[in-house]
């Protein structure tokens, strides 16, 4: 009850603070002028009786903790009372610095000295509430830090306080003593209620409501999960959506509220016969946020460990396995219940620490088994999971890490509970069981986020990798740290004193951080760039449209908005957040010579980008050349350009490179150009024949332009044929491989049809002894080398003519160089 109090107590803190925080900031335009006055002689009435408890450590912890908030209120008055004056004193500043500093090498006027003299006590009258203020300030952060030291170091000799064993013997007898005392005490009262004439009458007038409150709590305890359950499953098909999934969810909260609304009427029931006393009211009390952890626990069992999931399990366990996970997840949850409702019990029994240990040891146990058996199931998700993926990735080593986590505390709090390290044990067991449960809460609510983002886009296969339900997620795990920090022990107090620290901001530079200023920050600037965006789809789709610009003026237009936009909003933004911009412009100074430096390849490309935008020397769909690589311009940004080559691949280009390096641009200005297809004919071949064929060919395609007129030319004479060539202008050179493939064809196809031939290379190969081949021997005839045979012959066929080069100087028939 202690905790969810506290819990609650820092939520509301939170929100107060929140509200607060969107106030302005100190030392804004808002001065403190009209502050209440500080009465400073109640303030040293509470900071001495603050140094005689630090001084004397022998008041209780609670004295201290409401000492301590009057300290914290104190302090908030002093911060407010430092900015008493602040207009008043701001002015007579100025006033101060129009005088300017008092002249050196002569006298000042008697006017301008009394005046400066006026001022000058004026500042210091009204400079005076503010430095007692700041004086104050600091005596009330001292005697806050060293109550909080005092109370850190009671807590942490509590924890580690040595106390009697559970496993004695002798302290058995003890512990089930206290146990049948606390329930014959509340059997005492309500048989001592019972005797009591105005009671009984009071319970017989009751006895119908009563009955009909135990019947409906006895009927949803016992039906209401199931009927939640059974709606739930009838709303999930076998593959339902993000809305029916949402229902679902929202359905299976029935399994807790059902049940839990089944519990308080039973309370209800008791309280109505007029029977419960003092004992069995703190009782009664202790079982409704005990009930209330168990329920929550069993369904965040049956979401971790579901019976049946469409779409995704969260863990990779079969089907047996996930209901032993269900039943140790409820089963812990059941534990913890039934320990903090006989911790409460025991505070009201005054149990001792001996019946303490003996009773809960039992408890700390059975958790200890559960934690091994959850332990051994993560496990098995983990082993399953490598499996599925060939490597341990960093969710597969996360869960191992926790499963570890288990064990070790599976194995430690039983045996410092046994030693008699009992108050360490729990407080090592039961903020770990929170924190478990709070983990799971977490693994629920990140789910409910993605659903929720598939219902508003209906893009599930690109929910995984969008980046607004991780956002979401990280904000919620983010808000549950200070969850975390209550689970385990730390005081509201604490974490008031880091979030008001956050709320007052955190000066760095000179520059004054703090939520207010953040947010105010981010909504103008959202609201700039929600407004350059809206600037830019008109631009785009209304108005750019009419005009005569092409598309890439439009397109380098729009950007240019766009950049010009967002500085303006960023500008804007960080007046508005009160941002002094001249320490803004001294760590910009101090960044330029790292940009300088290291950074100047980027801010090359950037200006770059921008020169582009501006000269449009190349714009989006044109075709061009750089670096030897064609294709077309996708995308111009202000660091680099995308171009699409032929193959359907994108080239990123650096902008400097478009800048300062060789483009060829096909298709600036208009997409006419030109195109040359070579071809040879056999030598012999009528050449004015060949050339109107060809300029037949060119005229007669779709693509080729009439003005100027294509035209053929002989290009010269070839080592085989006569070479021709067509050049054509076409209207678009986009088509350029398509026309030059047509031409192709269609030349082939009137050469066929007028005899022409279009030659090919051939090669003659002659040999200088060809009897080699034919295995014939020269005799050996005293040294004498035979006379080669006459009738040689080649390997290839050729012309007789050709067997005899014209330049043959040796006179052994060409065969001398072995071709």
């Amino acid at each position: 009850m202690t905790r969810l109090a506290r819990i609650c107590a820092l939520l509301l803190a939170l929100v107060l603070g929140v509200g607060a925080g969107m106030s302005p900031v100190p030392g804004t335009a808002q001065a403190a002028t009209q502050s209440p006055a500080i009465d400073y002689e109640a303030w040293e009435r509470i900071a001495k009786r603050a140094d005689a408890a630090i001084e004397a450590g022998r008041a209780s912890t609670h004295i201290l903790e409401d000492l301590r908030q009057e300290l914290t209120n104190w302090r908030q008055r002093f911060q407010q009372g430092q900015n008493v004056n602040s207009s008043a004193i701001a002015n007579v500043q100025r006033q101060l610095d129009a005088l300017g500093p008092p002249p050196e090498d002569r006298p000042e006027s008697a006017d301008i000295a009394a005046q400066r003299a006026e001022l000058t006590q004026r500042l210091a009258t009204l400079r005076e509430p503010v430095r007692n203020a700041e004086l104050a300030y600091s005596r009330a952060v001292g005697l806050i830090a060293g109550l909080d030291a005092i109370i850190r170091a009671r807590q942490a000799e509590e924890v580690l306080e040595f106390g009697p064993s559970p496993l004695n013997p002798a302290h058995w007898p003890p512990g089930l003593r206290g146990l049948y005392n606390a329930a014959d005490d509340i059997r005492f009262e309500v048989a001592s209620a019972w005797r009591k004439d105005l009671q009984r009458a009071q319970t017989r007038e009751n006895l119908p409501g009563v009955i009909l409150l135990l019947v409906v709590g006895v009927i949803l305890m016992a039906r209401g999960r199931r009927w939640s359950k059974k709606l739930s499953l009838r709303i999930l098909c076998d593959d339902p959506g993000a809305g029916r999934w949402l229902l679902g969810f929202v359905v299976s909260i029935g399994s807790i509220l059902l049940p839990f609304l089944g519990v308080f009427a039973l309370t209800e029931a008791f309280y109505a016969t007029a029977l419960v006393g003092l004992r069995g009211e703190q009782m009664l009390t202790a079982i409704l946020p005990a009930s209330f952890a168990f329920l929550l626990a069993r369904w965040l069992a049956s979401r971790v460990f579901p019976t049946e999931e469409a779409r995704t399990l969260p863990l990779m366990l079969d089907r047996d396995q996930r209901r032993f996970g269900r039943w140790y997840g409820g089963l812990l949850g059941a534990a913890a219940a039934l320990s903090y409702v006989l911790q409460e019990v025991g505070g009201i029994a005054d149990w001792s620490p001996r019946q303490i240990v003996v009773i809960q040891f039992p408890f700390m146990v059975l958790c200890g088994m559960l934690l091994w058996r959850l332990a051994g199931l993560l496990r098995v998700h983990v082993r399953a999971q490598i499996a599925a993926e060939g490597e341990e990735t960093y969710g597969s080593r996360a869960v191992r890490v926790l499963s570890l986590a288990l064990l070790a505390l599976a194995l430690l709090t039983p045996v410092l509970g046994a030693v008699g390290y009992f108050k360490l044990a729990q407080w090592l067991l039961y903020p770990s069981l929170a924190s478990l449960q709070l983990l799971a809460l977490l693994l629920v609510l990140q789910r409910l986020v993605t659903e929720i983002y598939v219902l508003i886009t209906g893009n599930r296969q690109g929910a995984a990798e969008s980046l607004v339900p991780v956002l979401l997620g990280f904000a919620i795990v983010l808000a549950s740290v200070p969850v975390f920090a209550l689970i385990w022990g730390a005081r509201v107090a604490d974490l008031l004193e880091i979030w008001m620290s956050l709320v007052n901001g955190i000066s760095i530079g000179g520059v004054l951080i703090s939520p207010a200023v953040f947010f105010t920050f981010a909504l103008v600037f959202s609201l700039g760039y929600a407004v350059t965006r809206l600037i830019q789809g008109t631009l785009r789709n209304t108005i750019l449209p009419k005009t005569r610009l092409d598309t890439g003026g439009r397109n380098a237009l729009v950007a240019g908005v766009g950049y010009l936009g967002i500085f303006l909003a960023a500008i804007i933004a960080i007046t508005s957040a009160g941002i002094d911009l001249s320490s803004i412009a001294i760590v910009a100074g101090a960044l330029s010579v790292g940009i300088g430096f290291g950074l100047q390849t980027i801010v090359s490309n950037f200006v770059s980008g921008i020169i582009l935008l501006i000269e449009r020397p190349i714009s989006e769909g044109d075709w061009i050349e750089v670096g030897g690589t064609h294709g077309t311009v996708r995308d111009i940004s202000v660091r680099a350009t995308i171009i699409q080559t032929f193959d359907r691949s994108d080239v990123i280009v650096p902008n400097a490179d478009l800048v300062t390096g060789r483009v060829t641009n096909y298709t600036r200005g208009n997409t006419v150009g030109r195109v040359i297809v070579a071809v040879g004919v056999a030598y012999g071949t009528d050449t004015k024949r060949v050339e109107a064929i060809l300029q037949e060919v060119a005229e007669n395609h779709p693509m080729v332009m009439a003005v100027p007129a294509p035209f053929v030319l002989f290009r010269g004479f070839g080592a085989s044929s006569l070479d021709f060539e067509i050049r054509a202008i076409l209207r678009d050179v986009n088509w350029v491989m398509n026309v030059h493939s047509d031409m192709n064809h269609e030349i082939a196809r009137r050469f066929v049809e007028e005899g022409i031939e279009i030659p090919f290379a051939q090669t003659d190969i002659w040999l200088r002894n060809p009897e080699t081949l034919s295995g014939y021997r020269a005799p050996a005839t005293g040294g004498q080398t035979p006379e080669p045979k006459p009738d040689a012959t080649p390997l290839s066929k050729a012309q007789p003519a050709a067997a005899q080069p014209a330049n043959d100087a040796d006179g052994d028939g060409g065969a001398g160089d072995g071709r």
